[in-house]
């Protein structure tokens, strides 16, 4: 197929590093552009990933009829803003986590999502990993899904950082709790039912740094997680059902270079003896997440989570805000 051509709003870190090296690796990706609100920022960004063209504004970007895609990895509040004038402009755009602040900021993005193609990107639905977790689930290997647990925390306490500034939406939860309300839904493929929260919030910061949910999906299905932005780096995800457990040993910051693993655990014993270890081909996350729009964008495949599956995961988060602040179990 024609290669889409795409432009990226902003010289983010996660772009710069992660994302955008990745997805220059697949052959469905041509990476056109660059924008910045600093034109030097931008000419620097396009010089280092060989980005034929700079920016200095994200509208100049946006006005380029060469470009079919837009990559939107701004800081959490301008997600919906700036995905609203992509998309106003005829862009198809891939936004980064999570796609607003609240489930009423992402229903904006409807009206929109009839005219081009705008999704979440969580990068790690494309990781065969998960992809396999879902089909052991699927094959019935650990009995009936019970429960999943969630571990996943950094230690990030820079007040200029903007994971840490609450008024732009910064905090554990959006940052990496969505993760984990992300994978639930992946592997228990329902929507939760009824939320529980305890947060703990930096005095100074304002920001949750630690947050612990509890998501009641029906059918006795339970995932417990916590996340935290001031706590050893760490991530773990176990699934446990009636017959055996998967044990997802890097589940989120998948290491592209390498094989993931996980563990299969078919007895129960404390040992471990009874555990066997699956390694995934290595491959990079963010360059299937990308390989994966552009085919969306030619029609060659379907868009398997678009704007209803992210208006959905902020209803989540909107219910553990309020169970936050109400201390009861909140419908979601």
């Amino acid at each position: 197929m024609d290669k889409v051509r795409w432009g990226v709003i902003s010289t983010a870190r996660i772009g710069l590093e992660k994302v955008l090296p990745a997805m220059k690796l697949s052959p469905a990706v041509e990476l056109y552009a660059i924008a910045s609100r600093s034109l030097p920022a931008a000419q620097q960004a396009a010089q280092a990933l060989g980005i034929p063209v700079a920016y200095g504004s994200y509208e100049e970007l946006l006005a380029d009829p060469r470009i079919e895609a837009v990559y939107n990895p701004l800081p959490n509040h301008l997600h919906v803003p700036l995905t609203l004038q992509a998309a106003a402009a005829g862009k198809h755009v891939l936004c980064e986590k999570p796609i607003a602040l609240t489930a009423a900021e992402a229903q904006q993005l409807r009206g929109a999502a009839g005219r081009v193609l705008i999704a979440e990107a969580f990068m790690v639905r494309f990781h065969p990993q998960w992809q396999r977790v879902r089909a052991l689930v699927r094959e019935g290997r650990i009995g009936t899904p019970r429960a999943m647990q969630v571990a996943f925390s950094y230690f990030n306490a820079d007040p200029a950082n903007i994971r840490n500034r609450a008024d732009i939406g910064g905090g554990a939860l959006y940052d990496i709790g969505c993760y984990a309300i992300v994978a639930g839904r992946y592997v228990f493929e329902a929507e939760p039912q009824r939320a529980v929260a305890l947060v703990d919030r930096d005095p100074a910061l304002g920001t949750d740094r630690t947050t612990s949910g509890l998501l009641d999906f029906g059918a006795g299905r339970q995932l417990a997680f916590t996340v935290s932005t001031q706590s050893q780096r760490y991530q773990r995800v176990n699934v446990l059902g009636t017959t055996g457990r998967i044990e997802v040993m890097i589940p989120f910051n998948a290491v592209p270079a390498e094989g993931m693993r996980i563990h299969i655990d078919a007895t129960g014993a404390l040992d471990g003896s009874g555990i066997t270890t699956e390694t995934l081909p290595a491959c990079d996350q963010y360059t299937l997440q990308g390989e994966a729009f552009s085919r969306a964008v030619r029609g060659q495949a379907p868009l398997d989570w678009g704007v209803e599956d992210a208006i959905a995961q902020m209803r989540v988060i909107d219910a553990l805000w309020r169970a936050e602040k109400s201390g009861r179990v909140e419908d979601v």
